[in-house]
């Protein structure tokens, strides 16, 4: 059972096996699970191997056996894999934006960014293994040297999202890598295939076997068991806060680090005073690119009421002009979402709107015309005259909906901008200095937008947010290797004498 069976594109739909120890291998129950084309639902991509915990045990035993030789590779050599990984991403870009499209979903213009970010991260994370992983502080003592430096976890466990199957893993796998940790990854379910280019990638790149695990299958059973793994020490997962906060009961129960990042809610304040036109297209890439499915999607609009007739008007006739189909069309705007069940989801949501009385201006409906009907396509759906404790405005809907929520003035903006329980992009339009760094000084949120969607961050930043959103761990930037690795701070004597810090030199006679 190896991803050379048959390629990607064969309507045979190959089968796919775990990648444990260096090579690929059915599950041990036995069970397979088919990854499907959104668009075309009947379009079966791959079969893919449904493991449980012995197939996660055994991942975590190769592991556990790759370790200690990869933590002791000198860092700029892990960075030169992670090089090598990186050019063989960009040399594939295109072939992987059109898979990821067939896979997941997105547009193929938003596939190819997402293939992109996973290059820039990689080379990004390459270009740290040379940089200073510690620093050298003076002693209070003499003929004494104190300095830290980063050392590995261990084997980290990494479990991500379908909605960017390719850049999010490299947000967690290549920071983990460079910092000498082995790895159990589980992607998600509707994603396996993308992850399988990406560990073969790496392989080719040249990682030794056994650093780099993958077992695919589901949250309840194979993300459950690599969570309860007892020689699993810490966890990084990105998903919803349900599930988020789930893990981290298990994790603080058996003293494991957890990473989190878990969607947000995200606000898009306009005050009168801002570029409305340049607000309307920040709303439209905002709320409906990706199909509203990223945990930073624009899913609130704030606008001052003396802005709001105006602001409806031009995004309503602009929402209206979306053309809904497969992402591989180039005509398309908006692709379909995820699957079947996240589309009555979504549909859920608008039912609950409008019994709430807030009133739907467009869109509202799963499509079911024409070839859209043989996926799962929702209509942009754009709400007006919606209250700030209404479900549409506090809930993560993950689909093409965003609310208009009418304020008297920038007061009231902040209120309702930071009246959720999550905290991860909050954005302002607004041609006023004064006022808008007064917001980016009142958000609360991770990552501030002046004058841009909720939507954009680059992986040279941090990235993550507050409240439910996290729990204070960044991923990119400098601060990713944080989550992967732990300090160690190390004293040198060489006085040939017992010295005391706080005691030798403070003595008070």
């Amino acid at each position: 059972m190896t991803p050379a069976a048959a390629p990607a594109e064969s309507p045979s739909a190959p089968t796919y096996g775990h990648f444990i120890g260096g090579a690929w291998r059915e599950p041990i129950g036995g069970r397979t699970f088919e990854s499907r084309n959104p668009a075309r639902r009947q379009e079966v991509v791959g079969r893919f191997a449904a493991g449980g915990a012995d197939d996660i045990d055994l991942a975590v035993q190769a592991a556990r056996a790759a370790f200690p030789a990869w933590a002791r590779t000198p860092m700029p050599e892990r960075a030169d894999i992670l090089l090598r990984a990186a050019r063989l991403l960009a040399d594939r870009k295109e072939a992987l934006a059109e898979l990821m499209t067939r896979e997941m979903g997105k547009v193929l213009t938003e596939a190819r960014g997402d293939v992109q970010e996973g290059i820039d991260m990689t080379l990004y994370m390459a270009g740290q293994g040379r940089r200073p992983s510690g620093e050298t502080v003076p002693s209070e003592l003499r003929q004494k040297r104190c300095f830290t430096e980063r050392v590995p976890i261990g084997v980290v466990g990494c479990i991500t999202p379908w909605n960017f199957p390719l850049a999010i893993p490299t947000w967690k796998v290549m920071p983990a890598l460079l910092a000498g940790n082995a790895i159990v990854f589980k992607p998600a379910e509707d994603t396996p295939l993308m992850a399988v280019r990406l560990v073969e990638i790496l392989i080719e790149a040249g990682l030794p076997a056994g650093v780099l695990n993958l077992v695919t299958g589901f949250g309840e059973d194979a993300g459950a068991a690599l969570v309860r793994h007892a020689q699993v020490p810490a966890i990084s997962f990105t998903g919803s806060a349900e599930v988020g906060h789930a893990i981290a009961a298990a994790c603080g129960g058996a003293g494991k680090r957890v990473g989190l990042e878990l969607g947000g809610k995200n606000a898009m304040i306009v005050l009168a005073d801002g570029d409305l036109e340049l607000a309307v297209d920040g709303a439209l890439w905002g709320a409906f690119g990706t199909s509203g499915q990223r945990c930073t999607a624009t899913s609130r609009l704030v606008v001052e009421r003396s802005a709001v007739a105006e602001f409806t008007e031009r995004l309503v006739a602009r929402v209206g002009q979306l053309h809904l189909g497969d992402g591989l069309d180039p005509a398309t705007d908006v692709g379909p979402v995820i699957n079947e069940r996240q589309l009555h989801r979504i549909h859920g949501y608008t039912e609950a709107g409008q019994q709430e009385a807030a009133r739907l201006l467009t869109g509202g409906a799963i499509a079911t015309d024409g070839a859209l009907g043989e996926g799962f396509f929702y209509r942009p759906t754009l709400f007006t005259d919606v209250r700030p404790a209404m479900r549409i405005a506090q809930e993560e809907i993950f689909g093409p909906t965003t609310a208009i929520i009418p304020v008297d003035d920038f007061e009231e903006a902040m209120t309702v901008a930071n009246g959720t329980r999550y905290g991860l992009s909050l954005a302002v339009y607004t041609r006023d200095l004064q006022r808008a760094m007064a917001a980016v000084d009142r958000l609360e949120a991770g990552i501030v937008y002046v004058n841009a969607p909720t939507i954009g961050a680059e992986i040279q930043l941090p990235f993550g947010g507050t409240k439910w959103t996290g729990n204070g761990h960044r991923e990119a930037g400098t601060t990713a290797m944080d989550e992967f690795s732990e300090w160690k701070t190390v004293y040198i004597d060489y006085s040939g004498r017992l010295q005391r810090a706080q005691i030798d030199t403070h003595q008070t006679g």
